[in-house]
């Protein structure tokens, strides 16, 4: 199992706009303004197949679930390549959407233009803006990895969130994400 960090971007960098189709809801296509929160948003790069994300989805839809609510928008985006990789492609997404109860959009980055616009390595991928769209956090959910015995508690990205809510200061020495590489064509 590869293990690849996230390319550490600058804080403050602002989010790049997307226009793509969500296989969670009938192929309609969102923006990133259609879907940030009004405290901030959070943008997931994942895939279907990875054991990174396998490892974490669960977690990743209860930080869903506990800050939309509060004002965070999620979004999660799948850049790989369907034609090496046919357990990423739209259809699959849609069943492991369904099968992991993710109530929040799916989207599916054909080009992989997204991906390299955020300058995305590995799934999973964190970015958390503020209500600016400036980059806020882009680190890692826990130290929890498959196998390592560690358990998942999302305290990295959970402890972002709060003090991106409620106005605290944030460590800027941030613990890149680890997991599988974005399956580029």
């Amino acid at each position: 199992m590869a293990r690849t960090p996230s390319n550490m971007i600058p804080l403050g960098t602002i989010a790049p706009g997307f226009k793509l189709k969500d296989t969670n809801s009938n192929n309609e296509e969102y923006s990133f303004e259609d879907l940030k929160g009004s405290k901030g948003t959070l943008v997931i790069f994942m895939c279907n197949h990875c054991p990174f994300v396998l490892h974490v989805i669960k977690e990743i839809v209860m930080i869903a679930n506990d800050y939309r609510v509060q004002g965070i928008g999620v979004v999660a985006i799948s850049s790989n390549d369907i034609v090496k990789y046919p357990q990423d492609s739209p259809e699959m997404m849609t069943e492991f959407a369904f099968q992991n109860k993710i109530d929040f959009p799916y989207l599916f980055d054909e080009s992989q233009e997204v991906a390299k616009a955020y300058e995305a390595a590995c799934t999973p991928d964190f970015y958390l803006f503020d209500s600016q769209d400036r980059l806020f956090y882009h680190g890692q959910l826990d130290d929890s990895r498959p196998g390592n015995g560690i358990p998942l508690s999302g305290s990295d990205l959970r402890s972002a969130i709060d003090a991106l809510i409620y106005n605290r200061s944030l460590n800027e020495i941030q613990k890149p994400s680890i997991g599988c590489s974005i399956k580029w064509k």
